[in-house]
């Protein structure tokens, strides 16, 4: 127990409270405490910072939470893995590195709601560029209306020079969609290389770019392998956090707390201290300090599956990442940061609408030179490509519920994947429009004939049974603490407060009020940039007044002005 108060007292050191703690600690006079339940992130560790090593952390229970739904209704009964990170950086440290803000028609949405107006995709924008440093495929600052030039997350642009990655471009053409110069910048929708977090062949998480530079801060402490349990409360406000380290209960006051678990962890936290639906907590025997049935509900995730396919030429990655290859993987990696060991692979992809009548884009693929799952399993052991494909609004939603008092059992989470006739529609519509693009004019030379799911898997029956029995997360769970004013929110949208108390906030995924278009690592740092202003009461960030692209053909296909306009009308 310590008698210390703490101005902020930070649950989660993983992407969103990384991001605090520097902008809360950058006011000397401010003190910040970070508590996160996983390990340190040691530099040493190639496991987290080696980009193609990402399949490795996950399932490791040392980096990894390893969470499980309950048995999906609508996924024959099984169990849905789920990673998330257990070390400092959070999930930022696990994750794919590929860096997708959304598109902007996903922020309209979220201003369309009630009490939302201020997260509109122009108030949000300047958030974003302020933690970018952009750069182009040549390794130069790319800064321009829509992007940023000096913040501390660098993105760099992957190569995308293999030529099965060439020929997946050109067969999305001629499938009849477009490539686009950035799909975070004026035109998501559209084929481009991505921009991904690895700056210099590594990874640069949360934990990296904002927290390692300032630990040095005197007003800073951050304290690893130490378990959240119980927010306290003097009445309805909260007062600090009750936490185990090395065995040992321990106390940190602070004058305000600020959840920064996840949509998972967050839910939990607060239902452990009593804030949630009475429903729940009394039978379990927890004092109700807030009936707030929102907590732990609205919960929304993206799913995806592997459409893959075998390659006739042997231009594929795979020979480069076989067994007795990775010991010269891991030289060029350690001590030149290039070569196979520098990239997560995630190089290219995009976003497209599955029918006309989809107002913005609804899929996003990620495609790879290589035909491989997550856990290393391939279903060739020659040359393949694959793309990974699922849509980004499902109209399902699931719930976390924490079944116990103890707080290191996992709470029970369900996400209704597939429960709805809009989400088994958009699945089929997903793989009829990978397969179409797959079998363009531009792979003829390399296609080797459908792997998965195969030929045998065509009716829309077919396709929706192979998808409940492959389909896995995208791991962007989310909206389980959703920003608004309605019956059902659990959180300030002018404040990140939760409702009906004081001096606790939430900031992480939990907020959103619905998932955005593509990984969710983005939304989830320009939260947190945000929300940083929002708790010191800074004046915000104006509004930046910039165009983007809308669906239609009556709009331009590259920023107004764009010389390349009048070649394309032309």
């Amino acid at each position: 127990m310590s008698d210390q108060t703490w101005d902020f007292v930070i649950v989660g050191g993983g992407s969103a409270g990384c991001a605090l703690a520097n902008r809360l600690s950058a006011d000397p006079s401010t003190t910040v405490l970070v508590l996160e339940a996983g390990r340190s992130d040691y530099k040493i560790d190639p496991l987290i910072h080696m980009p193609a090593a990402l399949p490795f952390p996950i399932g490791n229970r040392l980096y990894d939470w390893k969470y499980e739904t309950e048995p999906e209704p609508e996924l024959g009964g099984r169990r849905v893995y789920h990673a998330r990170g257990k070390v400092l950086g959070g999930s930022s440290s696990i994750n794919g590195m590929i860096f997708q803000r959304g598109n902007p028609m996903d922020y309209q949405r979220w201003a369309a709601d009630p009490g939302m107006e201020t997260w509109d995709y122009l108030h949000c924008l300047p958030y974003f560029k302020r933690m970018e440093t952009t750069l182009d495929e040549h390794g130069r600052v790319a800064a321009d209306p829509w992007r940023g030039g000096d913040g501390p997350l660098v993105l760099e642009r992957g190569p995308a020079d293999n030529p099965l990655i060439d020929a997946f471009f050109a067969a999305c053409q001629e499938a009849g969609y477009p490539l686009t110069d950035d799909v975070n910048g004026y035109r998501q929708e559209g084929f481009a290389p991505f921009h991904r977090n690895i700056s210099r062949g590594r990874r640069l998480s949360a934990a990296r770019a904002y927290l390692h530079p300032v630990m040095h801060r005197k007003n800073l402490a951050v304290e690893t392998y130490a378990l959240g349990t119980r927010v306290r409360f003097d009445g309805t406000r909260a007062t600090g956090v009750e936490y185990r380290r090395a065995g040992r209960p321990r106390f940190a006051r602070a004058r305000e707390v600020i959840l920064c678990g996840g949509a998972i962890n967050t839910p939990q936290l607060l239902q452990l201290s009593g804030v949630g639906a009475s429903s729940l907590l009394e039978p379990l025997g927890i004092d109700v300090v807030h009936d707030l049935p929102g907590v732990g509900e609205n919960l929304q995730d993206h799913l995806e599956v592997y459409v893959q396919y075998s390659s006739k030429e042997p231009v594929s990655i795979a020979p480069g990442l076989a067994w007795h290859r990775r010991p010269k993987i891991a030289f060029d990696w350690l001590f030149r940061r290039k070569g196979l060991g520098s990239t997560n692979h995630f190089e290219s992809g995009g976003f497209c609408r599955s029918n006309d009548d989809v107002r913005w884009p609804n899929l996003m693929f990620h495609f790879l030179p290589i035909a491989i799952r997550y856990d290393g399993t391939s279903p060739t052991e020659g040359h393949g490509y694959q793309v990974h494909v699922g849509p980004m609004y499902a109209d399902t939603r699931g719930w976390v519920r924490i079944a116990s008092t103890d707080p290191r059992q996992h709470p029970k989470m369900l996400f209704n994947y597939l429960t709805t006739d809009t989400d088994r529609r958009e699945w089929v519509e997903a793989i009829r429009v990978a397969r179409n693009i797959l079998n363009q004019p531009a792979f003829a030379r390399y296609n080797g004939g459908e792997l998965s799911p195969g030929p045998s898997v065509e009716t829309d029956e077919e396709i929706l049974d192979w998808v409940r029995k492959d389909a896995e997360t995208a791991l962007h769970p989310s909206c389980t603490a959703k920003m608004g004013v309605g019956d059902d929110a659990v959180t300030d949208p002018l404040s990140l407060r939760v409702h009906g108390v004081e001096g606790l906030r939430a900031v992480d995924a939990s907020v959103f009020p619905y998932v955005t278009n593509g990984n969710i690592y983005a939304p989830v740092m320009m939260v947190a940039e945000k929300a940083a202003d929002l708790i010191l009461g800074n004046t915000p960030l104006p509004a930046t007044e910039v165009p983007w692209y809308r669906s239609g053909a009556d709009l331009p296909l590259y920023p107004p002005g764009d010389a390349r306009n009048t070649e394309v009308s032309s």
